[in-house]
């Protein structure tokens, strides 16, 4: 399959990346796609006029996507991006080495996809031409840890005075860091989840909308064409009527014959036409069912944005407390510290009055 595409397809493009796919029983998690870093390339194919991503680990194909004109691109982090492939009905997502490989690639995406678009814009103009409607069936984060360090709290134990932290604090913190860091987790790949089928949704939404444009332009000349082979079918019903009322006297039984043809002929293509008809009303239904779940989706996508807000507050709190806490221990360094050095010199003061009163006592 691979070399034969080779053949006719050159490439245009490419770069070194880890690779990952959505995990297609959850949606939530990634699953690495290639245990090392692999080439993805962009191939151009000049006999189709049609660009691919093709990724090859070993003898398997990691990756063989057509780019389509509602593809987008997201750059998730500084060294990830990611994308939908509704063909698959699956995401892919690219770890990249630097942040400016992440630059090219995404650079190289949009104008793959813009020299996609215009190619089905001409192929769409030949269509339009010939009068021939397609409509194409709907198509369909790094995570994020920030990790927080337990503040440790000063005790004095007995005469060495030794500083240690307190263990049961260190638990509770512990815990509360586990807690936000998951918290995190789950508030990154639910936007990450909802990113993905808004794209997705968004995808179907822009196909739809251009079907249907093409229909409704479609539609009238449609009509038209049906009040011309409805006036044509009566008047060769009316000849027909004519040949039967006149007997042998009219045209030659041929000639009845080529006209019943003709009208069986155009009956057929006026159900046709009354089926397609048919056909775009109900792709109107589903259109507006897409935009319902497009705003759901979008509705969604705004919550967890303004949850992941929230839990960002919360970290930068934490992080206040624990500077709060570091500084409280510092200033509790030095008091300690002093008090040390005033209870060396009372302990060596102590020292030498003991000593003079021994020799006091001798004496």
């Amino acid at each position: 399959m691979f070399p034969h595409h080779r053949e006719r397809e050159q490439p245009i493009f490419s770069a070194r990346a880890h690779v990952f796919q959505i995990d297609p029983a959850t949606k939530r998690n990634w699953i690495p796609a290639s245990k090392h870093a692999v080439t993805v390339s962009f191939f151009y194919d000049a006999n189709r006029n049609v660009y691919r991503i093709i990724s090859v680990g070993g003898t398997k194909a990691i990756i063989n996507c057509t780019i389509t004109p509602s593809m987008t691109f997201t750059k998730t982090s500084q060294k990830f991006g990611q994308w939908a492939d509704s063909r698959a009905n699956t995401v892919y997502g690219l770890g990249f080495a630097t942040e400016q490989q992440l630059h090219q690639f995404s650079d190289k995406f949009k104008e793959v996809k813009d020299a996609a678009r215009l190619a089905r814009e001409k192929s769409q103009d030949k269509e339009l031409a010939n009068t021939a409607l397609t409509i194409a069936a709907p198509q369909f984060s790094q995570d994020l840890s920030d990790e927080l360090q337990s503040p440790p709290v000063m005790c004095v134990n007995g005469p060495e005075d030794k500083l240690f932290r307190s263990q049961s604090a260190d638990i509770t913190l512990s815990a509360e860091k586990e807690r936000i860091k998951k918290m995190l987790s789950e508030g990154s790949i639910c936007e990450m989840n909802l990113e993905a089928e808004f794209f997705t949704l968004q995808d179907s939404n822009t196909k739809l909308v251009a079907a249907l444009h093409e229909a409704n332009a479609n539609v009238e000349q449609w009509k038209k064409q049906l009040v011309a082979y409805q006036e044509e079918t009566d008047r060769l019903r009316e000849q027909v009527v004519e040949l039967e009322a006149h007997g042998g006297h009219g045209p030659s039984d041929l000639l009845k014959d080529e006209l019943t043809q003709s009208l069986e002929e155009l009956e057929a293509l006026l159900k046709a036409k009354d089926e397609e008809i048919h056909i775009l009303q109900s792709k109107k239904v589903e259109y507006h069912e897409m935009e319902h779940h497009r705003d759901e989706a979008i509705h969604r996508l705004r919550e967890t944005e303004m949850r992941n807000a929230e839990l960002e507050h919360r970290i930068q709190n934490s992080e206040q407390n624990l500077n709060n806490s570091l500084e409280d221990r510092d200033r509790m360094d030095c008091e300690i510290q002093r008090a040390i050095e005033i209870l060396d010199i009372k302990i060596f003061d102590l020292n030498d009055l003991r000593q003079s009163l021994v020799k006091l006592i001798d004496k």
